[in-house]
């Protein structure tokens, strides 16, 4: 009986050991908005410095993309830089992975052109007419005699989805106003700069973070796209950086979530060009 007891404690220790070590093993998926990806490595890469024992994979591919994974359980955090829409919340609830949504951070889309470019501001209003194809000419804005090109990030951007919604269709939720079918849809915030870096009649937007010297961005409403504007909700296109995680999660995935919420985390945040959002 004794001998029962003692065996009986071991493979307890045993299972309690095992599911111990399955936790501390468990590889975090996170999937999604390019415009998170690098502030999301970031992140993840300071926290795994201070936990041995986590690991994080971080992929890109779009906000669409990351949440559809969070819908069907594929990923454990979604990237997104557009709040989920109420039918995939409801999808993601009817799957059996309710989500929650955690808000990390703020982002200016920085509206940008070739330096040589001689237009330094626009209205929100008149970018949205270009992006729709109602302004098609420099000439029309202060520029050159020249047709405009449009950039844009293609359809399974958050990015993408938000700057439509809000420039080209000027919040207007009944508005169906679309992208000019001549816009140039790129895959990332990379292509865009590259594109307009080498093209003096383009016109794109990126998240600020992305912006670098082979490109200039212009003042929208009077207001440059810095973080101080940002922050004071002075610049006229700025949103909110979203993870979705399952309602019900795993300590691991919530220890991750608390250290982007922790004023270490807020710092990269910061660190990597975005506004904190705390």
């Amino acid at each position: 009986m004794m001998l029962k007891k003692m065996l009986l404690g071991v493979s307890l220790l045993l299972l309690a050991a095992c599911g111990s070590n399955k936790e501390k093993s468990q590889v975090v998926q996170i999937t999604g908005s390019d415009t998170c990806l690098n502030v999301t490595q970031q992140l993840s890469e300071a926290y795994m410095g201070s936990n041995r024992d986590a690991r994080i994979a971080v992929t890109g591919g779009g906000s669409g993309v990351g949440i559809a994974a969070a819908i069907n359980g594929t990923t454990d955090i979604a990237m997104a830089s557009r709040d989920a829409k109420e039918s995939e919340l409801k999808s993601a609830a009817d799957a059996g992975n309710p989500l929650e949504e955690i808000v990390f951070g703020w982002d200016g889309l920085s509206v940008i052109v070739h330096p040589n470019n001689p237009v330094n501001a626009l209205s929100k209003e008149v970018i949205g007419r270009i992006f729709s194809g109602e302004i098609t000419n420099w000439r029309e804005v202060g520029g050159a005699d020249a047709p405009i090109i449009l950039l844009s990030r293609d359809s399974s951007s958050g990015t993408h989805v938000y700057f439509k919604e809000a420039v080209v269709r000027g919040g207007v939720k009944k508005s169906a106003k679309e992208y000019a079918d001549a816009t140039l849809f790129l895959p990332s915030n990379s292509a865009i700069v590259q594109e307009a870096a080498s093209n003096e009649n383009a016109i794109g937007y990126v998240g600020m973070a992305y912006m670098d010297e082979t490109v200039k961005a212009l003042e929208v409403d009077g207001s440059a796209p810095t973080v101080e504007n940002v922050s004071s909700k002075k610049y006229p296109i700025a949103r909110e950086l979203f993870w979705y995680a399952p309602a019900e999660r795993s300590q691991v995935i919530s220890n991750i979530i608390e250290f982007a919420l922790s004023p270490e985390g807020q710092a990269i945040v910061a660190e990597e060009g975005f506004v904190p959002a705390k």
